[in-house]
């Protein structure tokens, strides 16, 4: 299973950030390993963010989003490309750690 968690760093020691389509980063993990760390190309700038980054996480192969708050157009995005939602909130690490992925 591949999980997204919107992140305000790089690394796994970071928060989960609060801005789905505008989180800095995206850590992309293969169940409980980080393959890929994403700077998020939508995080300033105009609308459609959300729409912009679920298709970037649906071409990663993305299963699961993880973040810790969500807009309305974001979900509709996800939900069509059947990635599934998680709204969790404190490190990155803790999320991964204590969840079976």
């Amino acid at each position: 299973m591949r999980i997204a968690i919107a992140s305000e760093g790089n690394d796994i020691n970071s928060i989960i950030s609060s801005q789905g389509g505008r989180a800095p980063f995206y850590l992309i993990f293969d169940g409980k390993k980080l393959v890929e760390s994403i700077k998020n190309p939508f995080a300033v700038g105009g609308g459609g963010a959300g729409w912009s980054v679920a298709k970037i996480l649906a071409d990663k192969g993305v299963d699961v989003v993880i973040l810790s708050s969500i807009g309305p157009n974001m979900v509709s995005a996800l939900k069509e490309r059947n990635i599934k939602v998680e709204i969790k909130t404190g490190k990155v690490s803790d999320i991964i750690d204590n969840n079976d992925y």
